[in-house]
């Protein structure tokens, strides 16, 4: 009986401590509204694959679930790299930056980080769980992508395939044959299974393949196009948008590991709108904001059980970043990129 009492007080502690987190939680985010209604507007950079519908779908849900009236400007990326440049521009001179809210991949978000250039904000104060809190609680992931080869299956042949990525380094792909895009982060992220002798030593040996440089979309369209037969690295976004539309674009599944690159979503130092992203960063974190980001972008988050990200992980050996290694990728990102020929 004695044992039943104590069980019964736990029972109650719990539930009494429970209750005490939800009020807290109700607090944090009824504060949050009232400085959102009085600031009234946001500045939402995010991917193009979002696209103008989907942002639209996502201000209409958080301005019902808050009873708000918040104007969204919408900006696609006109190239994560370039952007965030614009930001390291903008705030080192003094500047304000264009938009509130920032949502690029983890690599990106640690080059704002290195700089400080996140507005802090405890999130998991608004229910947001810790395991996706990153970068001293100035971003949260959001949405995983995944990274490997791709290649037009109308000019590729099985055996052709790559199935290892020191498969691009076969001479049969130089001399413009092989596409490879701005974005050397994909390629840095090797460094935490192979080391960084291992990586920089590969992506010197791609180099000389003389491959077709550009950004991500263009050497997507060259791979449409079969200007190039084979792409180093593409996002599944692409992949999931040639599902949609019928382009003969896949990905050379048998590669391992596979590469992850997460959508993080931060509010920006000296943002004019802070509280409103902080609070658009909690709602994008709901259940029918990803089902909404999911729709429009075909991606989701990898931690979350049931979703199409979780599911694709599974029996992968997926290479995710922390942020213990955001210095190291953001140097070698840099490397990369004048490896490879990218001079601006």
């Amino acid at each position: 009986m004695k044992w039943l009492c104590v069980v019964a007080g736990s029972v109650v502690g719990f539930l009494a401590l429970t209750g005490c987190f939800e009020k807290a939680r109700a607090a944090a985010v009824d504060e949050l509204v009232a400085a959102a209604r009085k600031e009234g507007e946001i500045d939402f950079h995010a991917p193009s694959t979002l696209t103008p519908q989907g942002a639209q779908a996502l201000a209409e849900a958080f301005n019902k679930k808050y009873n708000l009236t918040i104007k969204f400007r919408y900006h696609p990326t006109g190239g994560m790299g370039t952007d965030v440049a614009k930001v390291l521009t903008r705030l080192a001179a003094g500047i304000t930056p264009e938009w509130d809210v920032m949502v690029v991949t983890d690599a990106h978000h640690a080059t704002l980080w290195l700089r400080k250039l996140h507005k802090a904000f405890d999130y998991s104060k608004l229910g947001v769980d810790r395991n996706v809190i990153h970068f001293d609680n100035g971003t949260v992931s959001l949405a995983d992508q995944f990274i490997l080869p791709a290649y037009n299956i109308k000019l590729l042949s099985a055996k052709d395939v790559p199935k290892r990525w020191e498969d691009l380094l076969d001479p049969k792909w130089k001399g413009g044959k092989l596409g490879v895009t701005v974005a050397t982060h994909h390629l840095a992220r090797l460094a935490a299974e192979w080391g960084e002798e291992k990586t920089t030593k590969f992506v010197r040996e791609l180099a000389k393949q003389q491959p077709s440089i550009g950004p991500l979309g263009a050497v997507y369209t060259r791979l449409q196009l079969g200007e190039v037969m084979l792409a180093a690295t593409l996002p599944d976004s692409f992949i999931n948008q040639a599902k949609k539309t019928g382009a003969p674009i896949v990905f050379a599944e048998d590669v391992q590991p596979v590469v992850s690159a997460a959508y993080h979503a931060g509010v920006l130092k000296n943002a004019v709108h802070p509280n409103t992203g902080y609070l658009f960063i909690a709602f994008l974190m709901s259940a029918d904001a990803q089902q909404m980001w999911e729709k429009y972008t075909g991606e989701s988050s990898a931690f979350i059980p049931g979703t199409s990200a979780y599911r694709y992980a599974q029996g992968k050996r997926v290479l995710y970043m922390n942020q213990d290694q955001a210095k190291t990728m953001d140097r070698l990102r840099a490397e990369y990129y004048r490896i490879l020929g990218f001079t601006k």
